[in-house]
C-alpha cells in the first residue's frame, strides 16, 4: 500500500470512529506557522484510550507543540485531573494556550515553557504526586534523557509512551547517520536493558506516514 492509501483509511476511520471536533486546533496550528508534526486524529484518540484505559488523573505530556494532543489528554483525565506538558517554544505554547482554552480544557492543563531538561529537575523537585501516564512527544535526540525523568516521576503501573521511534523504518539501519534513528535505538535499548520498565514498539501507518511508538509499563516489586 502507498501513504495515499494509508491516509485514505486514516480519513474513513476519522470519519467513523473519531471526529473532527478538535480540526479547529488544527487549523490554528497552521494558521500560526507550526510545524505540521501533530499526532494524526486517530493517534490523538488512541491516546486518549490508553489514558482512560489506566484511568490516568494526572498525565505529563513532553513536546506541546499547538496542544493537539494535550487536548486528547486532558479530556481522559477529567475535570478533577491534571495534564503537565512542557513545550520549549513560547509561540507554540501560546497558540497551545488559545487551543486549550477554546476546546474546554484550559483548567486541566499547566503549560510550563522551556527546555524540557531544565523544567523536570524543578518538577521533580517540586515532589508531585507520580504521574499515572508520560507521553513523550519531543526533541527525538533526548528520548533516552526524557524516560529517564519519567521513571522518576511515575509509580508502578504507570504507562510511558515516546512516539516517532521507528522513523520510517529506520531503527533497523545499526549504521544510520541520522541523529533521530540513533536516539530511537538508543532510547529502544534503554527499554529493552531498563528492569524498572517492561515495554513494547508497536509500528503504525496512516496519514502520518510509516512510524510507531514505544509502550512501557513501569514495574513494581517482585
Amino acid at each position: 500500500m502507498t501513504n495515499s492509501e494509508w491516509a485514505e483509511v486514516d480519513h474513513y476511520l476519522v470519519n467513523t470512529l473519531v471526529g473532527d471536533e478538535d480540526s479547529e486546533t488544527l487549523r490554528a496550528n497552521d494558521a500560526a506557522g507550526l510545524p505540521h508534526i501533530d499526532v494524526s486524529p486517530a493517534q490523538g484518540k488512541f491516546l486518549h484510550l490508553i489514558a482512560l484505559s489506566v484511568r490516568a488523573r494526572r498525565v505529563l505530556e513532553i513536546g506541546t507543540l499547538g496542544g493537539y494532543s494535550t487536548t486528547w489528554l486532558a479530556r481522559a483525565v477529567g475535570k478533577a485531573g491534571q495534564v503537565v506538558t512542557l513545550e520549549y517554544e513560547p509561540k507554540h505554547a501560546e497558540v497551545a494556550r488559545k487551543n486549550l482554552d477554546r476546546a474546554g480544557v484550559g483548567e486541566r492543563v499547566e503549560i510550563r515553557v522551556g527546555a524540557a531538561l531544565d523544567s523536570l529537575p524543578v518538577l521533580a523537585g517540586e515532589q508531585p504526586e507520580p504521574f499515572d501516564l508520560v507521553f513523550i512527544d519531543a526533541d527525538k535526540v533526548n528520548n533516552s534523557n526524557y524516560v529517564q525523568w519519567a521513571l522518576k516521576l511515575t509509580r508502578p503501573g504507570s504507562v510511558i509512551i515516546v512516539d516517532n521511534v521507528v522513523r520510517n523504518g529506520g531503527i533497523a539501519q545499526a549504521d544510520s547517520s541520522d541523529a533521530a534513528v540513533r536516539a530511537s535505538r538508543d532510547v529502544i535499548e534503554l527499554l529493552a536493558a531498563e528492569p524498572r520498565l517492561e515495554a513494547t514498539v508497536l509500528q503504525t501507518v496512516g496519514s502520518k506516514g510509516w512510524d510507531g511508538f514505544a509502550y512501557a509499563l513501569v514495574l513494581g516489586d517482585e
